[in-house]
């Protein structure tokens, strides 16, 4: 496919609707049980404002959580959402050489589709490490088993298993009719101006979903998003997307001062920013602790002083 050509300026899409999915933070308490009353409480508070619940994503912690806990975290969904839309993350754990595991993502989406969710099609080695064909035929496989399931794409600097397909690739994958969209997180805009520009090209129904926590203003250019930043205030990104399906100027501080939110939260090294989110909900008073799973980075402690005064800013702490 011959590279894109694309204006940027030219694809703005002004008072457009947002979808937006969040990814809920997994909570921990003192005992290193997770935290089930805050975990119930954010997903119904994500839902409340209209935004999408996602859980046993990488904000979930869905890499080092046992399967348990990744089916309890389902029935908690279910239960709390009583019936409601959410989206959960299949995950398969695998080692770089290994071939592409059909039966694990197989339990994985059969699992979420059971208790309701629509599952998002985490990579692994044995899918990325496929020629283009390969992975187009995997993705297929996984569309036999799944009424609808969301792509993701993602960079190596997020982890080792990631890819960001070629514009070929990607197309096929969009013509997979189960593949509703994919989540695209390399962090930068220009592939998802691409993808953007395929999508309104080919398949106009399929929603690009930004996970660039360094640009949540994608969404002006026709990006929909599925974001772990979205975790620390649904309710301010619920207020941030009415203003633009408005036309509210309001949109750009409000956008802004989120953007600060995550510059300072995403920074290196990149996974703790799940700290600095148990860090900010516990100052907003919503989660028990500010811990997180034992094996996830964490942030030092000077930095809820921060958390707080760009809190403040936002109005949602005191």
């Amino acid at each position: 496919m011959p590279e894109a050509v694309y204006d940027p300026v030219s694809m703005i899409k002004p008072r457009r609707k947002l979808t937006g999915i969040s990814a809920v933070l997994l909570p921990y308490l003192e005992s290193g049980e997770i935290d089930r009353d805050s975990l119930s409480a954010h997903i119904a508070r994500t839902a409340d404002v209209g935004i999408t619940p996602a859980v046993n994503m990488d904000t979930g912690y869905v890499n080092l959580i046992d399967e348990p806990t990744f089916i309890e975290v389902l029935k908690i969904a279910q239960q709390t959402l009583n019936g409601g839309p959410f989206v959960a993350g299949a995950f398969v754990s695998d080692q770089s050489g290994a071939e592409f595991d059909a039966s694990g993502y197989q339990r994985k989406t059969d699992l979420i589709q059971e208790h309701g969710g629509t599952p998002v099609i985490f990579q692994s080695f044995g899918l990325v490490e496929q020629s283009p064909a390969e992975i187009i035929k995997s993705y297929q496989t996984i569309a036999a088993n799944t009424d609808r399931f969301i792509g993701f794409e993602l960079t190596k600097d997020l982890a080792p298993f990631g890819s960001v397909y070629d514009l070929d690739t990607y197309a096929a994958m969009m013509e997979i009719p189960q593949c509703i969209g994919a989540k695209h997180s390399s962090f930068r805009r220009e592939p998802e101006w691409e993808r953007l520009q395929l999508r309104d090209q080919k398949r106009p129904d399929f929603k690009v979903f930004t996970g660039n926590d360094f640009g949540i203003d994608m969404v002006q250019y026709g990006s929909d998003y599925l974001l772990g930043l979205s975790t620390f205030a649904p309710d301010l990104f619920a207020k941030r997307d009415a203003y633009w399906a408005a036309g509210d100027p309001a949109f750009y501080e409000l956008n802004d001062q989120l953007q600060y939110l995550g510059y300072f939260t995403f920074r290196s090294p990149s996974p703790a920013y799940k700290h600095s989110a148990a860090q900010f909900l516990h100052l907003r008073g919503w989660t028990k602790t500010n811990l997180t799973h034992p094996q996830s980075p964490t942030r030092p402690d000077t930095d809820i002083e921060v958390l707080r005064e760009l809190g403040q800013r936002l109005s949602v702490i005191d």
